[in-house]
């Protein structure tokens, strides 16, 4: 596909295959309530941020605030602990799968409605969680919860994409992550304290009243971001042509795996930290939780930096490689200490090269989402779609690759954040390459 011109504040012209024909324009009668929900959105700013950033939090907090009652649901249901680990997996598959259904919705019917719809499904299936007689009820509505919830977070990217473009867009996914990055630190303390009060059921009715409370503001607050002439009016095969010719374009490809590929390494991450630094490196759970906040701040930090300070003075290529190079480098660290290059290292400076790397993923995944939507005006939804599973389909290849060698040693999940990384880097130089565009890009 021929590569877009940019403009200056990375606006993209539609070309190649990507495009898809949008519906007979209608009056412009029909189309100023939509003109006038983008302009009240604008003006709107932190009340847009915030339920955006609340709709892209709920899914981490529906599996993180989960965690902590594992044991609990194996004990009440009579189940083995592998059955109800499924309950996880049903979630993260749904997460995954709902994207590439409502993500091609949302650009045929606009963004407001399949969200809505998604909300109440979310709130329903999460009740039904609540009382599951059994593991397998629970398994399947874990599932159906899941593909609910992919509503917001497909959804929440794309009125990104409708509201803004260039340095501005970029600027608002790494607010969105600071927001959303709260929620994998808070969601295991809220479920710990829900079970003092309660059992493991209480917290599902918690995160139904919280799907209530945000289907509620989404009703009330986001107004409809997507004009009717925008919208594609085809069925299934129209969005099948659509996704088709986005995967075409090798520069959005380029950026939908690198970011795919640097969230991988976030993946083993969290799937090989609790046992690394508590069995390994012998930390208490109580030291396990500081580092994980530690770790959580510093890459919402550094988000904060890319969206106030370096988005508009650096461009986002230069950010995004140079975000890159720290966690290829911090990941290569991490693989020389845990294989015992340096002899015997304790836990501090294996803490150290995770923050360096987590922190670094606050340059990767709000610039990844940025510049592939940028290629995409015409297909937001779609696009989101496949920026979002992608990012969980890889991740959730990678994550069980952690635990290959055994108990005994870290080295595989430095080993899965070393190809990942090497991965994503390939991915940006090869496909990407930024250098052939015109200077003056975003």
């Amino acid at each position: 596909m021929p590569e877009s011109g940019q403009g200056k504040q990375g606006h993209i012209t539609q070309s190649g295959p990507a495009s898809a024909p949008p519906a007979s324009a209608p009056p412009a009668a029909a189309a100023a309530p939509v003109a006038a929900g983008v302009a009240a959105a604008r003006r709107a700013g932190l009340v847009v941020t915030l339920v955006l950033g609340g709709l892209t939090a709920l899914p981490p907090l529906s599996m993180d605030m989960y965690l902590p009652a594992l044991p609990a649901v194996t004990d009440s249901l009579h189940a083995p602990a592998a059955t109800v680990q499924l309950t996880l997996t049903a979630c993260l598959a749904g997460m995954a799968l709902g994207q590439l259904v409502v993500g091609p919705m949302s650009d045929r019917w606009g963004r407001r409605c399949p969200l809505l719809v998604g909300m109440l499904v979310y709130v329903v299936a999460t009740a039904i969680c609540a009382f599951a007689p059994t593991a397998e009820m629970l398994i399947g509505f874990r599932l159906l919860q899941g593909l609910a919830g992919a509503a917001g977070i497909v959804i929440a990217r794309a009125v990104v994409r409708d509201l803004y473009d260039g340095v501005e867009m970029a600027r608002f996914f790494s607010t969105l992550m600071l927001i959303s990055g709260v929620a994998p630190i808070i969601a295991p303390l809220i479920g710990g304290q829900v079970l003092r009060v309660t059992d493991w059921r209480g917290i599902f009715v918690v995160l139904a009243a919280v799907g209530i409370l945000l289907t509620l503001v989404v009703a009330q607050w986001l107004h409809e971001t997507l004009p009717v002439e925008k919208r594609h009016s085809g069925g299934v095969g129209e969005a099948l042509r659509t996704m088709r010719g986005l995967l075409a374009d090798r520069v959005f490809t380029g950026y939908m795996l690198t970011g795919g590929l640097a969230f991988a390494a976030l993946f083993a991450y969290i799937s090989a930290s609790p046992f690394v630094v508590q069995e390994i490196y012998g930390a208490s759970p109580q030291t396990f939780s500081l580092l994980f906040g530690v770790n959580s701040i510093g890459l919402m930090a550094v988000g904060q930096i890319n969206g106030k300070l370096l988005v508009g003075r650096v461009s986002l290529d230069k950010a995004l490689g140079f975000g890159l190079a720290v966690i290829t480098l911090a990941a290569t660290a991490l693989l020389l200490l845990t294989s015992g290059v340096f002899g015997e290292v304790g836990l501090f400076p294996i803490a150290a090269g995770l923050f360096v790397l987590m922190s670094a993923m606050g340059l990767a995944m709000p610039n990844t989402n940025a510049l592939a939507l940028m290629r995409t005006p015409h297909a937001a939804g779609s696009a989101s779609a496949l920026i979002g599973t992608s990012a969980f389909l890889i991740g959730a290849v990678a994550s069980p690759l952690v635990g290959i060698a055994g108990e005994a040693t870290a080295v595989p999940m430095a080993v899965v954040q070393v190809a990942c990384a090497v991965g994503a880097v390939a991915c940006f130089v090869g496909l990407c390459r930024p250098w052939q565009r015109r200077p003056e890009a975003v």
